[in-house]
């Protein structure tokens, strides 16, 4: 069996997508497949001058671990990437990296996309609007379609 490189951070700082895959297949030969999601603030059509995320240190770097385990018990993987932002992000910036590295592609997509599903939905996480108009906006509500992506796993 592969060994599984893993590595999860939360961080302020924006990250470089392109370092983050060197990182995880430098050296590697077992790896034949990467796939990458990469989440951005959105202004929500011109609604949002920013994003606040905030969290518990230590809390949500824990769950994503989780997680991360989670997907490593149910695909042949080689190793995975989250990096989740916090702070304050304005539309375009980076929000969350998950990298997903397996043998073959169909173990990456799935690993990828049940990471992120479970994401939006058990990692801690609070986001706060921040308007266009200058105004503090509301606390962002959990979305029923989240669930319901998590639920197919």
């Amino acid at each position: 069996m592969s060994k599984i490189v893993s590595e999860i951070r939360v961080q302020a700082e924006p990250f470089d997508i392109d370092s983050e895959i060197e990182s995880l297949t430098s050296d590697r030969s077992d790896v034949g497949a990467v796939v990458a999601f990469t989440g951005l603030c959105r202004n929500e059509g011109g609604r949002l001058s920013a994003l606040e995320l905030e969290h518990y240190p230590g809390m949500a770097e824990d769950e994503i671990r989780r997680i991360a385990a989670d997907a490593a018990e149910r695909w042949p993987l080689t190793g995975l990437t989250v990096i989740h932002r916090h702070g304050r992000l304005e539309p375009g910036a980076q929000i969350v990296l998950v990298l997903a590295a397996s043998a073959h592609r169909e173990a990456a997509f799935n690993a990828a996309s049940f990471l992120m599903d479970f994401l939006k939905t058990r990692a801690p996480f609070w986001k706060k609007e921040h308007l266009a108009d200058g105004t503090s906006g509301d606390w962002v509500a959990a979305a029923d379609h989240d669930d319901t992506a998590a639920k197919r796993w």
